[in-house]
């Protein structure tokens, strides 16, 4: 499948199709399968009275249940002999600022036409992806595309923590030489410990059990489309995370810039 050009143009041609105010109680309950705590702040935000177990009951006259999945982790080759970063992060997953801390990880999913790999950076300020790449191969060149869009799209300044698992492709010569060009500083999870990296991979969680996990995917270009649509729309601009105040990533970045306008 192509990366090319098309994925940043589509990303943009896809988020200026999302209108956040046309939303209603029946439209959001039908369209989503998720907790009915997000559900029930989501339709308070909107303007609705109602309670948590009244959105669960519709739920369970619907037919619409929260979904939990198992986990089902890529294998990833972190025996090698390349330098690795020390755990700057140290979970602190808690971030001062937009662009301050990133985190990334590899991830993949089953087609008809084989698997399909993701590749995601996340801001931990605002929980937005800020950047993504998919392929069919787990390369060092898909890591690098989307931390390239990342940097692209959010121009950090000097100093970002850079946290990712001790996976060969970030590990590499290449990747540790754009880390240094972009003057990011890297950080590694400990070996063989995926809660060091525990944001990234509750993302990649909730993907799989939202969209993933309830879809088949005749071809890679059609996991590719969906992805696309749900990272930048759904995920990023409508999908509400507790851990962010109930507010979109894309909210949360916006009102932390407004507020350093104001100071």
């Amino acid at each position: 499948m192509g990366k090319g050009p098309s994925q940043a143009q589509r990303a943009t041609e896809t988020t200026e199709e999302v209108d956040e105010a046309n939303s209603t109680p029946l439209r959001w309950l039908q369209a989503t399968i998720r907790q009915s705590e997000n559900r029930t702040q989501k339709l308070r935000e909107e303007g609705w009275v109602v309670a948590t177990k009244t959105v669960a009951k519709l739920m369970k006259e619907m037919g619409l249940r929260s979904r939990v999945v198992k986990k089902y982790k890529a294998t990833k080759n972190s025996k090698h002999n390349q330098p690795v970063y020390e755990n700057v992060l140290n979970r602190q997953f808690r971030a001062e600022a937009t662009n301050k801390v990133w985190v990334t990880d590899i991830t993949y999913v089953a087609t008809q036409q084989g698997w399909v790999y993701l590749a995601s950076v996340m801001d931990l300020f605002s929980r937005k992806i800020v950047g993504w790449s998919m392929g069919s191969r787990m390369t060092k060149e898909l890591v690098l595309d989307a931390l390239d869009m990342a940097y692209k799209r959010q121009k950090p300044e000097p100093g970002l923590v850079h946290h990712s698992d001790r996976g060969s492709q970030y590990a590499s010569t290449d990747y540790r030489e754009r880390l240094a060009h972009y003057n990011m500083i890297g950080s590694m999870s400990r070996k063989g410990n995926c809660y060091d990296n525990a944001c990234i991979e509750s993302f990649h969680s909730v993907i799989k059990k939202e969209l993933v996990y309830l879809t088949t995917f005749k071809t890679r270009q059609q996991a590719y489309d969906a992805i696309n649509s749900y990272i930048e729309l759904e995920y990023n601009r409508i999908r509400i995370h507790s851990s962010i105040g109930y507010l979109t990533p894309h909210l949360r970045e916006k009102r932390y810039y407004e507020q350093q306008q104001v100071a």
